[in-house]
C-alpha cells in the first residue's frame, strides 16, 4: 500500500474495525442489552457506546497530532501546519461527538420523554448543570470547541503546546466517567482508566497524525520523525500496559471472573494490544530506516497496525459500557463509610498496619517509575561525558519519588480517607518533605544539561524546560513574595471548608490536591534557595515566608483548639469502632500540623542562610555548565 492511499484508507481501516469490534464486543457483554425496567431504547443503548467511541478516537487524534507539533515537528513548516489543521478537525469531530454523547448520557440515565417543549430544556439543563456526569460532558464539550477554534486560527509553538496541555486537560474527565462499576476499587479503576486513556491518546492518534502529514515531510526527515514518535509510542504503550492491569485488577475479583462475557471482550482487547506490542517491536527494529523509501511494505505495515488499533479501541467501548464482575458481585453499599468513600472502613491501625495496609495509586506509581528512571539515566549520561553530578542529588530525587509512593499509595493513603490526623499527616509530607527533597535534586539543572539538544528547528523537552523556565510567569513563582502567597492560598484551600471535602471525596479532588500541595512546596523551597534577589529585596524574605509558616502554624492551632469537629459529616460520620475519638483524632492532626511548621522553618532558615551565604561570596556559587 503507498502512503497517498494510506492516507484516505487509514481513518476508514480505523473506524471500520473499531465500529465492528464495538457491535461485536457489546453482542457479547451485553452493553446494550435492553433494561427490565427503564429502558431508554435500541437508539439510546447503542447510540451511545458509538458516540462515545467517535469521541475517542477523534480525542485520540487531536492529542496525536498536538503531541507532533509540540515536540516532533519545526513549528515554522508546513509539517506544523498540516497537524494543527488534523488537530483542529479532530477537535471539531470531538465536539460534536461530546455534545452527542453527552445528550445520550442524559436520555440513558434519566429516560425522559423527547419533546421541544421547555420542560425537556429544562430537565437537560439542570442535568448539565446540577449534576457530576453533565458538568463533566459539558466541560469536555466546551473545551473540544476551543480547541478547534485556536489550532485553527493560531499558529506557532506556543499554540501547539498550550492546546497539547489543554486537550490532555480535557481528556481527564472525560477519562473519569469511563469506569463501568460503581463501587468496587472505584478510585483505583478511575486512575488507571485516565492513564489508560492518554496512554492510548498519544499512541494511536500520533500514528494517525503521522500517516496524514506525511505529503509535508521530505523523504529525509521523515526516519527522524518516526523514529521520536516510536520513542513516544513505546512509553505510551509501558503506561497503557500498566493501566490495563491496574483496571482489569479493579475489575475481576477472582480469576474465574475472566470467563464470563466481561472476559471475552476483555480477553479481545488484551490480544489486540499484545500484536500492537508486537508491532512496536518489529517497527523499531526493521522498518523505521525503511521509512523514508514509502516503500509499501512499511505503509501496509501501518494500516494492518491501524486495524489492530481499531479493534482494540472498539473492543474498550464495549469494555466501558460492560458490567465487571467485580461490580455485579460487590455487595450493595450499607454503612456509612461505604457511602462516603465506596469502601469500608480499614482494620484498626496498628504498627503493623504501617507497614501492610497499602492502597495503591496508580498514577503516582507509573509517574514515580519513570521519574527515577529518566534521572538516574540522564545523571549517567552526564558521567559518560564526563561531566559530574553529585550521587547525594540522585539519591535525594529517589528518596523523594519513593516518599511521594509511599505517601500516595501506602498507609496514609489508607486511612486518610478515615482518620484527619492520617490526611493531616500526608499533606505535611507533601507540602514541606517531598518537596525539599525533589528541591535539592536540581531535576531542572539535570535536564537540561543532560537532554539531546534538537538542531533542526524543532522543540525537544530540553528546549521548552529552557523555554518555560527563562518565561516570565516562571519567574514571578521564584519571586518570595509569590511564592509564599501561592503557598498560603493552596495550604488554607486544600485543609479547610470545600477544598478538604474535594479532596477526600472525589479522586479528581484527591489527585488536584497532590499536585498543587507538592508545588507550592517545591516553590517556596526554591525561592528560599535562589540568589536572584537583589540587596534592598533580601530584606523583606522574613515576610512571605513568615506567611507560610503562620498558615501552617494556623491550621495546626485551629484543629488543636476548635471545639467544633471539622467536616463532622465526614469524619465523625465513619463509624469507626476503633482508635481514638473523631475529636481526639483532630487534636492530633494539629499537632502534627504544629510539627510540619517546625520542620518548614528550620528547612527555610536553613536555606536563607545557605542562599545569603552564597550571595555575600558570588565565587563560591560554582558556575551552570551551559553558561
Amino acid at each position: 500500500m503507498k502512503s497517498s492511499t494510506l492516507r484516505a484508507a487509514g481513518p476508514v481501516i480505523l473506524v471500520t474495525a473499531a465500529l465492528f469490534t464495538m457491535i461485536l464486543g457489546l453482542a457479547i457483554g451485553g452493553g446494550a442489552a435492553p433494561r427490565l425496567v427503564n429502558d431508554p431504547g435500541a437508539l439510546v443503548r447503542w447510540g451511545l457506546p458509538a458516540a462515545k467511541l467517535v469521541a475517542n478516537l477523534s480525542l485520540s487524534v487531536m492529542i496525536g497530532a498536538l503531541t507532533l507539533a509540540a515536540f516532533l515537528l519545526r513549528s515554522r513548516d508546513a509539517e506544523s501546519a498540516r497537524a494543527l489543521d488534523t488537530a483542529s478537525a479532530s477537535a471539531a469531530v470531538f465536539t460534536v461527538a461530546s455534545g452527542a454523547t453527552g445528550f445520550l448520557t442524559f436520555l440513558s440515565s434519566f429516560n425522559p420523554k423527547l419533546s421541544l417543549g421547555t420542560e425537556f430544556g429544562q430537565q437537560l439543563g439542570r442535568f448539565l448543570i446540577d449534576t457530576e456526569l453533565g458538568r463533566v460532558w459539558l466541560i469536555t464539550t466546551l473545551a473540544a470547541a476551543t480547541i478547534t477554534i485556536v489550532t485553527f486560527a493560531a499558529r506557532g509553538p506556543r499554540v501547539a503546546l498550550s492546546t497539547w496541555a489543554l486537550s490532555v486537560a480535557a481528556a481527564i474527565p472525560m477519562a473519569t466517567q469511563g469506569h463501568s462499576g460503581s463501587l468496587a476499587n472505584h478510585d483505583a479503576a478511575v486512575m488507571a482508566l485516565v492513564l489508560h486513556t492518554l496512554g492510548a491518546a498519544v499512541w494511536l492518534g500520533g500514528l494517525v497524525a503521522l500517516v496524514i502529514i506525511r505529503p509535508t515531510l521530505p523523504a529525509r526527515r521523515l526516519p527522524v520523525i518516526v523514529e521520536r514518535y516510536s520513542s513516544f509510542a513505546l512509553i505510551a504503550f509501558c503506561i497503557v500496559v500498566i493501566s490495563g492491569v491496574a483496571r482489569t485488577i479493579a475489575s475481576v475479583s477472582k480469576p474465574g471472573d475472566l470467563i464470563s462475557p466481561y472476559g471475552t471482550v476483555l480477553a479481545l482487547k488484551v490480544a489486540a494490544l499484545l500484536i500492537l506490542g508486537a508491532f512496536g517491536a518489529m517497527y523499531r527494529r526493521r522498518f523505521i530506516s525503511r521509512s523514508a523509501t514509502g516503500g509499501g511494505v512499511f505503509w501496509t505495515f501501518i494500516a494492518v497496525e491501524l486495524a489492530v488499533m481499531g479493534i482494540a479501541s472498539g473492543a474498550a467501548a464495549a469494555l466501558a459500557r460492560t458490567p465487571s464482575p467485580a461490580d455485579t458481585t460487590a455487595a450493595p453499599l450499607q454503612t456509612a463509610a461505604e457511602i462516603l468513600t465506596e469502601a469500608p472502613v480499614p482494620p484498626p491501625l496498628t504498627p503493623m498496619a504501617w507497614l501492610t495496609e497499602w492502597d495503591l495509586d496508580v498514577l503516582w506509581l507509573v509517574i514515580a517509575a519513570f521519574a527515577i528512571f529518566g534521572y538516574v539515566g540522564a545523571a549517567r549520561r552526564l558521567r559518560r561525558r564526563g561531566e559530574a553530578w553529585p550521587r547525594l542529588r540522585t539519591c535525594s530525587w529517589v528518596a523523594g519519588m519513593l516518599l511521594l509512593v509511599w505517601v500516595t499509595s501506602g498507609p496514609i493513603a489508607a486511612y486518610g480517607d478515615y482518620l484527619h490526623s492520617i490526611d493531616m499527616l500526608g499533606r505535611a509530607l507533601l507540602l514541606t518533605l517531598v518537596p525539599a527533597l525533589l528541591v535539592t535534586a536540581a531535576p531542572y539543572r539535570l535536564a537540561v544539561d543532560a537532554l539531546p539538544i534538537r538542531t533542526d528547528g524543532s522543540d525537544g523537552a530540553r528546549e521548552w524546560l529552557i523555554r518555560i523556565g527563562g518565561s516570565r510567569p516562571v519567574k514571578a513563582l521564584s519571586h518570595p513574595l509569590v511564592a509564599g502567597a501561592v503557598f498560603v492560598l493552596v495550604t488554607v484551600a486544600t485543609s479547610t471548608g470545600p477544598g478538604l471535602r474535594w479532596a477526600l471525596s472525589d479522586p479528581l479532588g484527591h489527585q488536584t490536591r497532590i499536585v498543587i500541595t507538592i508545588l507550592a512546596g517545591a516553590i517556596l523551597l526554591r525561592s528560599a534557595t535562589s540568589t536572584a534577589l537583589h540587596r534592598g529585596e533580601r530584606r523583606l524574605w522574613m515576610l512571605p515566608y513568615a506567611a507560610a509558616l503562620v498558615a501552617v502554624v494556623g491550621i495546626g492551632a485551629w484543629a488543636l483548639t476548635d471545639h467544633g469537629l471539622m467536616l463532622a459529616d465526614w469524619f465523625g460520620a465513619m463509624g469507626r469502632q476503633w482508635g481514638v475519638t473523631p475529636m481526639t483524632d483532630q487534636r492530633i492532626a494539629g499537632v502534627i500540623a504544629l510539627a510540619a511548621a517546625v520542620s518548614l522553618g528550620a528547612t527555610l532558615l536553613t536555606a536563607n542562610r545557605h542562599r545569603l551565604g552564597r550571595a555575600r561570596h558570588p565565587a563560591s556559587d560554582p558556575p551552570h555548565p551551559n553558561h
